[in-house]
């Protein structure tokens, strides 16, 4: 799953990687723990081409009557997204790509501690999840959320879980945000190539209030 990511591109760069317009509001960056229920930084088409713009990380179905009405949907399972009432509309319809620096995942000791893992790209680029979009509210209290794809974990990953967000390269962009048509359910598996790697870090991030970024540094070896 995905729970906990970190943000520290600046938002022009963003734009500029995704050749997106940027919206006037966007979340402040950098964040390094990017909890469930902030302001994540989203990429969509719009009328005119690509957006950057805010959304809500937890996609509230339109049948909810408030935000606590049901289950917080953060992540959305690419093995049953097409079939779940809550996403299988989005899923053809409202795709989009949630942007992270890296993200976190958590393994337990011995003792059953929570040992925190920050996993981030080799090549020390942005990460492009997966993910898909729903408009909720009425007026002024009208927001857009969403929901991150996870797949089971490839082979380097499952050392640390056996789940982990669906992440699309470059080259795959346009299709999952529908830009060349049909066949976005190619792309929901696990990544081939490993792209990805990780390390151990503080026990700090464990706290949803924790800051700064001490939180992504490598525990001393």
């Amino acid at each position: 799953m995905c729970g906990r990511f970190a943000i520290t591109l600046p938002s022009d760069a963003m734009a500029q990687l995704f050749s997106a317009q940027p919206a006037n509001a966007l979340p402040q960056v950098p964040n390094y723990n990017v909890c469930p229920t902030n302001q994540v930084h989203v990429v969509r088409n719009g009328d005119t081409g690509r957006r950057l713009v805010q959304m809500r990380w937890g996609f509230l179905p339109h049948w909810y009557k408030a935000e606590n009405a049901g289950p917080l949907l953060i992540n959305a399972r690419a093995e049953t997204i097409a079939e779940k009432p809550a996403f299988r509309a989005a899923c053809r319809e409202r795709r989009c790509l949630v942007v992270a620096s890296g993200f976190y995942e958590w393994t337990k000791s011995d003792s059953d501690e929570r040992l925190p893992w920050y996993i981030f790209r080799q090549d020390g680029g942005a990460i492009a999840f997966a993910a898909v979009w729903q408009d909720w509210g009425t007026e002024q209290a009208r927001q857009s959320t969403c929901a991150v794809v996870t797949t089971q974990a490839n082979q380097r990953m499952s050392a640390i879980h056996h789940r982990m967000p669906l992440i699309l390269e470059p080259h795959d962009w346009p299709l999952w945000l529908g830009e060349e048509g049909k066949g976005a359910a190619t792309l929901m598996r696990p990544g081939d190539q490993d792209v990805l790697d990780f390390h151990r870090v503080g026990t700090a991030v464990n706290s949803n209030r924790a800051s700064g970024p001490d939180l992504i540094e490598p525990l001393p070896s």
